[in-house]
């Protein structure tokens, strides 16, 4: 038997707590790169760590909502996962604007800002330090920094560059891990989890995350308490952020240490 998990604050007991007594009702969210996924320097190369599959395969069934909640493209976080033939799981993409459940995929158009911003971001890149790439996410785009010579300085040397742009098509700029994402105002992993958490009539909540756009799903827990719903934030620690594990209820080593959370719970609920 698995060692239980404990919660570094009262507030997260509580909700730790209520996911025992009441699982059938309960959500557990997951972030995926750096959380279910290691961080690689291609996001295209990111897979989920090996045990991701088998643990959720495993607590699905005991528990009344598993999410993926990502700014990934639901499809791609599908694939990177190899989540396709697992049952009971809600993936969430591009920040809760798709959705992917049972096989199926609702996906919206893109607002007209992105079209805007795909097409002059190669321009503005243009004399960009080696190894800056974008990455098209359908209804977002990402300029990433973490193959560059210095990423940090690459990330702030493009930081205004990529706002104006912002400001310009309508978007929204996100900063996360050596990233600047454009992206849609209103979009965040915040407002996705509260949707699905009313969606379900959620009694405690859970989510675990490692970057900066998990903050908001921080955010949402902490408004969730307020209104009497308990919650668990958890943080997959990294030595590139540490804004999550200042406000963490529970702070785990990376995914390993998100893959054997999902087990010794599966472990208490069996």
């Amino acid at each position: 038997m698995s060692v239980e998990p404990r919660s570094e604050t009262a507030a997260g007991a509580e909700g730790l707590s209520a996911i025992r007594d009441r699982p059938r009702e309960a959500i557990i969210g997951f972030d995926f790169d750096g959380t279910l996924s290691p961080i690689v320097d291609d996001p295209a190369d990111a897979r989920a760590h090996p045990g991701v599959v088998p643990a959720l395969r495993r607590i699905a069934p005991l528990i009344g909502t598993v999410a993926v909640i990502t700014g990934r493209p639901a499809a791609t976080a599908v694939e990177a996962g190899g989540f396709a033939d697992l049952t009971g799981l809600v993936i969430l993409g591009q920040y809760g604007r798709e959705r992917w459940e049972n096989g199926v995929l609702q996906a919206p158009e893109p607002p007209p800002g992105v079209a805007e911003a795909r097409a002059k971001l190669p321009q503005i890149l243009a004399n960009a330090p080696e190894g800056v790439a974008i990455e098209d996410k359908g209804l977002a785009l990402a300029v990433h920094t973490r193959r560059a010579a210095e990423p940090q300085v690459a990330l702030e040397r493009l930081r205004s560059l990529v706002e104006a742009l912002a400001e310009r098509t309508g978007l929204a700029v996100e900063p996360g891990r050596y990233v600047l994402e454009l992206r849609p105002p209103g979009m965040d992993k915040g407002a996705a989890l509260r949707a699905l958490a009313a969606e379900r009539g959620a009694s405690a909540v859970l989510f675990a995350g490692d970057d900066l756009g998990d903050l908001a799903a921080y955010d949402a827990i902490d408004a969730l308490r307020k209104e009497g719903t308990p919650g668990v934030k958890v943080c997959s620690s990294s030595d590139e952020v540490t804004a999550l594990a200042e406000r963490a209820d529970l702070v785990v080593d990376g995914p390993p240490g998100v893959v054997a959370l999902i087990e010794r719970l599966a472990d208490e609920l069996e």
